[in-house]
């Protein structure tokens, strides 16, 4: 077995070992993936749960909003989502989407966009007085990746179902997300719910430095890990958001 596999292995064990101390003292740990279209947050969070107990655990990747949906109070939809005691629960995209493709798509209303501003961090801070942890990460790739990823689903017959109309102009914005991106870093990493930003140009170098950084930040039981920095994640208040 190679070296980083022998890692990658030691890595898994920590995770289940940080899962069944959260089992155990009934915490409740959610995990918020963003990033720009491409940016591997399917893989990231698939490669997150592939050894962990799936009873315990939950996946959550909401479609476009129903008509009712849309008439509730935003943040309605997430509720019944977050954790119980004892769960992980992993948001493919979450409340802050709509900061990124919502603003730039034209998808709400000024007001719409900087009432969520005002109504935030009161929410998440709710959410942590109710005792879960969250733990928020921001997935980055460059221009020229983008473009590759894109073309690659467009050619992949496994991954047609990725495709979507928002794919076509997501080039196009680029510059567009990269503004709604930093305002929503600056304005919403909280001492309680703090935002990471993951180098994720290298997919592997990414999943590795994600799953150190999870358990970096938690305490469990038996805890067999000392996290380094690796510059792959980074807290967003020392990103280089212009890059």
């Amino acid at each position: 077995m190679s070296k980083s596999k022998k890692d990658l292995h030691h890595l898994y064990i920590e995770l289940t070992k940080l899962q069944n101390d959260l089992i155990k003292t009934n915490r409740k740990l959610l995990l918020i993936f963003e990033g720009r279209d491409t940016a591997g947050k399917d893989g990231t969070i698939r490669m997150l749960t592939k050894h962990l107990s799936p009873r315990e655990i939950r996946i959550v990747a909401l479609p476009k909003p129903t008509e009712r949906e849309q008439n509730e109070w935003y943040f309605q939809r997430y509720v019944p989502h977050l954790p119980a005691g004892g769960e992980i629960v992993f948001f493919n995209r979450s409340w802050y989407n709509r900061l990124g493709v919502e603003k730039v798509m034209g998808f709400c209303s000024e007001k719409e966009y900087h009432d969520f501003f005002e109504q935030v961090k009161h929410f998440e801070k709710t959410i942590t007085h109710s005792n879960i942890i969250i733990l928020k990460y921001y997935l980055d790739i460059n221009k020229e990746q983008q473009k590759l990823r894109l073309e690659e689903r467009r050619i992949n017959p496994l991954k047609q179902w990725k495709i979507s109309p928002i794919d076509k102009v997501a080039l196009s914005h680029w510059d567009d997300y990269s503004g709604a991106r930093n305002k929503m870093l600056k304005k919403t990493d909280f001492d309680f719910a703090p935002w990471f930003v993951v180098d994720a140009n290298d997919k592997e170098k990414a999943h590795m430095a994600l799953l150190r950084h999870i358990l970096g930040q938690l305490n469990y039981k038996n805890k067999d890990f000392h996290h380094k920095d690796e510059n792959v994640v980074i807290k967003a208040s020392d990103a280089s958001l212009e890059s």
